[in-house]
């Protein structure tokens, strides 16, 4: 479904990725592991259009993405929830998803709200409610579902636990292992390594921009070096 080839990106004299190559087949749960900086957001904006790279290729469903702007990438099929919610928080709950369906045919924007609500009961009861005021779960819900009204196939997800309670973080996930299930593809970057492991099918560590470790996640969890390294394993008591 994705393929990333070769791909570097630069931010002023900076090197953000380099040579950095990955897939997501359709149908999977891929994870993106890395230290803060190592390149994982980045990734995901150059897939979403939000940054050009200076090298390499982003192919989503055999096209080439480079040329296209965000908005299309969208169109094409692709969701991305960016680090921190990023919710209109001036904006209802409601206007807020209104927001998520610009590129979505008129005539099946009341499906897609209906869809949303359905998925998380708690922005219906709260759909006239300003975004600011949520909490923080329901926040990362309310960004989750506005990506959703666009209805995307490949759904980017970056740091969707960051900052959540326990309990939320379990119910985050359990979210998105729903919208997997219903046949939505997520790539997923996300600091609690060990969750994302257990939920995804393969995964990939950056380190310094480059693509260092990559395999299937129980190799992965099964690696000293990841589980030293993000697990919290091997280290001195």
């Amino acid at each position: 479904m994705l393929e990333i080839e070769d791909l570097s990106v630069s931010y002023g004299q900076r090197r953000a990725l380099e040579g950095v190559s990955l897939s997501v087949r359709e149908g999977e749960i891929v994870t993106l592991l890395g230290a803060n900086g190592s390149g994982k957001s980045t990734t995901l904006r150059a897939v979403s259009g939000l940054v050009r790279p200076q090298r390499g290729r982003v192919v989503y469903r055999g096209r080439d993405l480079r040329d296209l702007t965000a908005d299309a990438i969208v169109a094409a099929g692709i969701g991305h929830v960016p680090e921190g919610r990023d919710v209109f928080g001036d904006f209802s709950v409601r206007e807020n998803l209104l927001v998520g369906a610009h590129t979505t045919p008129r005539r099946e924007v009341d499906g897609r709200l209906a869809a949303a609500y359905a998925a998380f009961p708690v922005l219906r009861e709260r759909q006239g409610q300003r975004a600011g005021t949520l909490s923080g779960g329901e926040q990362q819900m309310l960004a989750i579902a506005r990506a959703l009204m666009a209805g995307p196939r490949l759904l980017l997800l970056d740091e969707p636990s960051l900052g959540l309670a326990p309990r939320l973080v379990r119910e985050i996930f359990r979210v998105i292992e729903r919208i997997n299930r219903d046949g939505v593809t997520v790539l997923l970057v996300e600091q609690n390594a060990r969750r994302a492991l257990a939920l995804a099918a393969r995964g990939y560590v950056l380190e310094t921009g480059r693509v260092a470790v990559a395999g299937p996640s129980a190799e992965l969890a099964a690696d000293p070096r990841i589980r030293a390294a993000y697990l919290g394993e091997g280290r001195g008591a």
